[in-house]
């Protein structure tokens, strides 16, 4: 029987490709027994969706760039790639 913490591991990488046969099975046998595993594996899938959904927004620009960011800092982040200043040394 696979830990949770393998189960967690299997959920997180079944995102990105299909898991082998043996796998998805325990995986499968173990969710049906662990309601915390298949609370973690719905949390997964929520953000997935999440950033999914995200993505088109941006792309139509319904969502501006640095919305919320004070115009000061706007700034400094616009003169940094503006001057080819790396990040970690832009003035506090």
């Amino acid at each position: 029987m696979l830990t949770c913490k393998e189960v967690t591991h299997l959920v997180s990488e079944s995102l990105d490709r299909e898991l082998p046969f043996p796998k998805r099975v325990g995986v499968r046998l173990h969710l049906a027994m662990c309601k915390f595993c298949r609370r973690y594996r719905r949390q997964m899938l929520f953000l997935r969706k999440a950033c999914r959904d995200f993505q088109p927004k941006l792309e139509r620009e319904e969502i501006p760039p640095f919305a919320n960011l004070p115009p000061e800092v706007r700034e400094r982040i616009q003169e940094a790639i503006e001057s080819d200043t790396p990040p970690g040394s832009l003035p506090g």
